[in-house]
């Protein structure tokens, strides 16, 4: 079992920069990779960024050059830079232990609560 557990969200102006925390506990050292999904009003759940234990990334289309996923190992936590945050970006971001393979993530069946992100004037 694995526990994670998400913050740093809030309210932005657009233009804006946060950085959201996933913090591991459990069976840590049974983690293959970590991810970040958002979920926007009256949308899908959504894969914004991933990231293996080789430091393998994925990222979302619109959020590439704008998001950056890292880890510290040594805290067993995983971090979402966002930055230029646009109105679109608005939605509860969750975090996700899952496998990396063949250059795709697949989400696994551990999950945080989530952390509300809302980018508004």
């Amino acid at each position: 079992q694995v526990q994670l557990v998400e913050s740093g969200g809030g309210l932005v102006q657009p233009g804006g920069s946060l950085r959201l925390s996933c913090a591991a506990s459990g069976s840590v050292s049974s983690i293959n990779a970590m991810a970040w999904y958002r979920q926007s009003p009256g949308k899908q759940r959504e894969l914004v960024a991933a990231l293996s234990s080789e430091d393998n990334t994925n990222y979302a289309d619109s959020v590439k050059g704008r998001f950056t996923i890292s880890r510290d190992n040594a805290k067993n936590t995983v971090y979402l830079q966002m930055n230029s945050l646009k109105p679109e970006d608005t939605g509860v971001y969750y975090c996700n232990s899952g496998t990396y393979s063949g250059g795709i993530y697949n989400y696994g069946d551990f999950w945080g609560l989530g952390t509300q992100v809302t980018v508004s004037s």
